[in-house]
């Protein structure tokens, strides 16, 4: 088929490749303009371009396209059968929408109506979810509200982070939009409007990321920390030096019973010992930290750091 795809990070990339090597014709390849990152503010494509150069497809990288009548007759000039849209990061116009013959096809990172929005896969792990998936819709003027086509669904493993998940529904996404367009071309796909219930998932905020002892459990403190990882860590303070967690676990009733955590204050570090670990007090028991980042340092396992690093068994943290 005639296709325009539109995305931008890692994820997309994955259905950029899928479709590439099914054998489409990719006419275009739409992804936003580069932009400074790092220290040293240097100019980076996004991995979409990267594969784009790699596989020398027409790159178009608009700074906005609602009202970009420029970009808009590029777009109808092509004319394109179907536009794949998977996180590219702008809302289309209903002008784009229209173009193609097939309409717009998105790739989702849940199962809809579930997760509407940005953040489907981090919303997944932060909320101790045991399941989520793909789906692919008709894409229309509303956020992720159009009628979908197919559906995936993968288990969310215990200890999972949210990059883990990422790379995995990345590769599933792929797999799914070429089923997807195979069923479009041969006229069997499906229309299923989205019913019922649905939940959004909005961006995340930076403010969510510092742990709040006094109120979350072991395991709403465990789903924080592998929620975000790796995008930004969740945090906590001690001796006004910000300390970020990247894994911890929740300990075992056996574990529970040789260490003392009766009425200690939630935060409270109940044992730091670098041959045996670093366990903390929770409302509701105590979690075992397994990877950590000291402020000014770089992410390791907590033998390491409590080999560089005296933690005092008694203190808080807040």
């Amino acid at each position: 088929m005639k296709i325009i795809f539109m995305g931008t990070p890692d994820f997309a990339k994955e259905s950029l490749k899928a479709i590439y090597e099914a054998g489409h014709n990719i006419l275009a390849v739409v992804t936003n303009p580069d932009r400074p990152k790092g220290r040293g503010m240097k100019m980076l494509a996004s991995p979409v371009k990267e594969y784009a150069l790699e596989k020398e497809l027409q790159i178009l990288q608009p700074e906005k396209i609602k009202n970009n009548t420029e970009f808009i007759n590029k777009i109808k000039e092509l004319n394109p059968e179907v536009i794949c849209v998977v996180a590219y990061g702008k809302i289309l116009p209903k002008e784009i929408l229209e173009i193609p013959e097939y309409g717009c096809v998105n790739v989702h990172g849940s199962l809809l109506p579930k997760y509407r929005g940005a953040a489907p896969i981090q919303w997944a792990v932060l909320n101790g979810d045991k399941t989520t998936g793909i789906t692919t819709m008709y894409m229309d003027e509303g956020m992720d509200t159009g009628d979908m086509i197919l559906k995936k669904e993968v288990e969310i493993k215990e200890d999972e982070t949210t990059g883990e998940l990422w790379n995995k529904l990345a590769y599933e996404g792929g797999k799914l939009l070429v089923e997807t367009l195979k069923q479009i071309e041969q006229k069997t796909a499906p229309r299923i409007p989205q019913t019922g219930e649905f939940t959004i998932a909005p961006m995340l905020d930076k403010k969510m990321a510092k742990i709040n002892w006094e109120e979350k459990t072991a395991n709403q403190i465990k789903n924080l920390v592998r929620g975000l990882n790796p995008i930004m860590g969740a945090y906590t303070m001690l001796e006004n030096k910000k300390i970020k967690f990247w894994k911890v676990e929740n300990i075992s009733q056996n574990e529970l019973k040789t260490i003392d955590t009766n009425a200690k204050k939630p935060g409270t570090i109940l044992l730091a010992d670098s041959k045996i670990g670093l366990y903390i007090q929770t409302i509701d028991g105590a979690i075992k930290v397994l990877e950590i980042q000291g402020e000014n340092s770089k992410r390791m396992n907590i033998q390491d750091f409590l080999r560089g690093n005296k933690l005092q068994q008694g203190a808080v943290f807040s």
